[in-house]
């Protein structure tokens, strides 16, 4: 297979891809629509999946400098702010950690590591058509520019013009779940712990960034009406307020401080049946958001991105006769997390009685067994990808 690749988009996916391809003597150039690389906004979580990873890439070190080690995760009562459960995040995973960090930091880095190691990033190349009809992957800007790489990997996302060729147009469905998120200040030493405050219908997330002098929120509220799936759509802090008067003063604090404030709408996406092919002359593929997007309430859309970066790139290097048995150890992995991910929005939402007991059972198992609760996915957290094993599920 030609040693050269052509990636659509700079997010996560395809800077860490981009990363370990040039490392392994890959002539890389990423394609990216906006007029500059980076994330605006928010926070995310990199679990000790991403992290090892990330030390694989050779970028741990600035991962940990730009990141704040988490402590624990804790489970509150979103109503009275009392703990249901709290999980030590420092002791299962002592090598590797948990970082929270803003996207844009993580982007810088991965961004600067594909630079380092050799990869070219354009900018401002916006994909109108991407065509697999010929014995290699060809594709169009809306600039008219035209690209026939030997290979082609669509990190495009969300609305990833690469499926759409290869699995034709799909239909995600409205979940009945919007989302904000906003960074407000936060007085230096707050605990490193990442609060999931729940309550009926709706719940809200929050942890410290950039040495605790700043606190990511992305809160959850059940409703009926249509939200366009879009990052960029900017709201009201008022609405966000409103939405969580009922809850603790300790969330109230944070919400009287934000400002900017955006809203999305959750959709949910199938896993792509199809993230690869080989042809005559060449090969595709896809990862990311653009083959599994995820709902964010298990804090691995980057961890996934990560891993499927690590595992194509590997699969690259043996040839385009491995694509089709990456995505078949990949799929079943992501289709597991996306569906662990649905399954945490709803226990997260309990009204009434079903609320009453769930948030009894976990208080019961956190007296009991406090480790429990974490190590039911120690599949996910504890996998490293970055080893010489085959990947279970």
């Amino acid at each position: 297979m030609a040693q050269e690749v052509t990636i659509l988009g700079a997010g996560v996916a395809g800077l860490a891809l981009a990363r370990a391809l040039a490392r392994q003597g890959w002539q890389v150039l990423v394609l990216e629509q906006a007029d500059a690389v980076r994330e605006v906004g928010a926070g995310l979580q990199i679990g000790p999946n991403g992290a090892a990873v990330m030390d694989a890439l050779g970028l741990g070190e600035e991962l940990r400098a730009a990141s704040v080690r988490a402590r624990a995760v804790a489970l509150k009562d979103g109503l009275t702010g009392t703990t249901v459960l709290r999980m030590g995040m420092e002791t299962p995973y002592p090598a590797l950690g948990w970082h929270f960090l803003h996207r844009a930091d993580l982007i810088d880095i991965l961004a600067n590591g594909a630079r380092e190691a050799g990869a070219q990033i354009r900018l401002l190349h916006k994909i109108d058509r991407v065509d697999l009809s010929g014995p290699r992957p060809r594709v169009v800007t809306a600039q008219g520019a035209e690209f026939l790489p030997g290979v082609l990997i669509g990190a495009d996302g969300l609305h990833s013009l690469t499926r759409a060729t290869l699995n034709g147009a799909g239909a995600p469905f409205f979940t009945g779940q919007v989302a904000w998120r906003a960074v407000v200040p936060e007085t230096p030493g707050a605990e490193p712990v990442a609060e999931v405050h729940m309550g009926p219908g709706r719940h809200l997330v929050s942890y410290p960034l950039r040495g605790g002098r700043w606190r990511n929120i992305v809160a959850v509220e059940e409703r009926k009406t249509w939200v366009q799936e879009s990052w960029s759509l900017r709201d009201d802090a008022m609405e966000l307020r409103l939405a969580f008067q009922g809850f603790n003063p300790r969330v109230q604090g944070w919400l009287e401080q934000a400002q900017d404030v955006w809203l999305w709408g959750l959709f949910r996406h199938p896993v792509a049946p199809v993230w690869q092919r080989v042809m005559a002359e060449g090969a595709v593929a896809i990862l990311g958001d653009a083959a599994h997007p995820t709902l964010p309430f298990l804090a691995q859309g980057a961890g996934m991105a990560l891993e499927d970066a690590w595992t194509l790139a590997k699969a690259l290097a043996r040839g385009g006769q491995a694509l089709p048995a990456w995505q078949a150890t990949r799929a079943p992995r992501c289709a597991r997390i996306v569906q662990a991910a649905n399954s945490n929005a709803r226990a997260y939402h309990l009204s009434g009685l079903p609320r009453f007991i769930g948030h009894s059972v976990l208080r019961i198992g956190n007296a009991i067994a406090p480790d429990l609760a974490l190590k039911r996915f120690d599949w996910l957290y504890g996998f490293d990808v970055t080893r010489d094993q085959a990947e279970t599920v």
